[in-house]
């Protein structure tokens, strides 16, 4: 049975991208709290932060997108001693630019809050916990900690998505190879049909 050139060509397209949806997508990026802006919350909802993770599992890869009016408000990266005390002095990373994007290049925990005086202290902040089992949400904690006054130090976290593990990075690639080869294959033997 000999198929028009054209039938053959959308044949052999549509097969591609059939083939090609089927991959897995590495990488997500998160609109924090799914809100307009990253900012107070409302007495409606005062935990929407905590609440908001709890429904997310973070990967490596992944981006959390911060949106707020630059000349109110600012996001900083602080350790868990700093996130639970609300002390917003010394940050590990600030961001003022009402568009901040902070990629996930770690596997761990990470402590967000406002960089703005009184903002943490009205529950402005969030934890997630990338690459574990899900992701744990916590409400925010009050008071002093009681953790040691030695606080963990973390790797530079903000910069470019780094590459999957070896161990995924060959299972992400072989649908693509395979949809090629089986693709090229179909491509010979409808050519040879001609």
């Amino acid at each position: 049975m000999a198929f028009p050139r054209n039938s053959r060509c959308h044949f052999f397209c549509a097969f591609q991208i059939l083939l090609l949806l089927q991959t897995k997508v590495l990488c997500y990026e998160y609109k924090v709290g799914d809100l307009d802006a990253w900012g107070i919350p409302t007495s409606a909802n005062p935990q929407v932060y905590s609440k908001w993770s709890k429904y997310h599992s973070f990967r490596l890869g992944d981006s959390l997108l911060f949106l707020y009016p630059p000349s109110q408000d600012s996001l900083i990266l602080v350790t868990e001693q700093s996130y639970n005390s609300c002390n917003i002095k010394d940050p590990i990373l600030y961001m003022n630019n009402g568009n901040s994007l902070f990629n996930i290049t770690a596997c761990g925990d990470f402590y967000f809050t406002s960089g703005e005086p009184g903002h943490c202290e009205k529950t402005q902040k969030l934890r997630i916990s990338a690459c574990g089992n899900g992701s744990a949400a916590y409400a925010p904690s009050y008071g002093p900690s009681s953790l040691p006054d030695s606080a963990p130090s973390y790797p530079t976290v903000f910069g470019t998505i780094p590459a999957p593990p070896s161990s995924s990075s060959t299972s992400q690639k072989f649908p693509i190879f395979t949809a090629f080869l089986v693709g090229s294959a179909i491509w010979a033997t409808m050519g040879g049909i001609m």
